[in-house]
């Protein structure tokens, strides 16, 4: 099972408040925010790890548990694997102007057929960004990131029903599903931020 986690860390944006969390991280999660330019960059940074905190001690899962973390605006999103063999990765996108040339230019044929052939503008835009987080949170939860070519991997949309990972690059083991459930629920964020962004989690091993 992928445990996950969602809080908002706008709070954080008052002085008073992030130095109150700054102090709960580890000295190298400091670091790393002291780092960081902005300061919604920084609140982001603090909150996702005070969340990933939070959700250990809820769920009395080890450190030694693979976890990933993602963020949205002021949104941050925690998931965490229970078996150390699982892998976890999870994306959470704003829902914005959809990235149309990226899909035609880096997503398989198929996919960006899939996209296209929608009837209307909102049609393509929820479908792009359904493969935006579908891609990023397999890229993620493979440890590969980034790394992993947008199209060496093929994911099936279907209108009912779960999606398909119907290619997986050859150096790559493992079983892999995506959700954006929880706990069989739907709506474990709140429906204003359901409505303005796309979730999943991705869980392999």
């Amino acid at each position: 099972m992928i445990y996950t986690w969602a809080a908002d860390v706008a709070p954080l944006l008052d002085p008073i408040i992030y130095e109150a969390y700054y102090r709960e991280v580890p000295q190298w999660r400091q670091e790393k925010a002291d780092r960081i330019r902005f300061s919604e960059d920084r609140a982001l940074s603090i909150g996702a790890y005070v969340l990933y905190q939070k959700a250990l001690r809820e769920s009395g899962l080890s450190t030694e548990m693979c976890f990933n973390l993602s963020h949205s605006g002021h949104y941050v999103l925690c998931s965490i694997a229970d078996e150390k063999e699982k892998r976890t990765g999870c994306d959470l996108e704003k829902i914005g102007t959809p990235g149309m040339k990226v899909a035609r230019r880096f997503f398989c044929s198929s996919e960006w057929q899939y996209i296209r052939e929608q009837e209307s503008g909102e049609e393509q835009t929820e479908a792009f960004y359904r493969y935006w987080v579908l891609k990023e949170s397999f890229m993620k939860a493979t440890r590969f990131g980034m790394k992993l070519p947008l199209d060496s991997f093929e994911i099936r949309l279907k209108d009912e029903g779960a999606p398909v990972l119907v290619r997986m690059p050859e150096h790559i083991r493992g079983n892999f599903i995506s959700t954006n459930t929880h706990r069989k629920r739907k709506d474990f964020l709140p429906l204003y931020v359901r409505k303005t962004r796309k979730l999943m989690i991705c869980c392999g091993g």
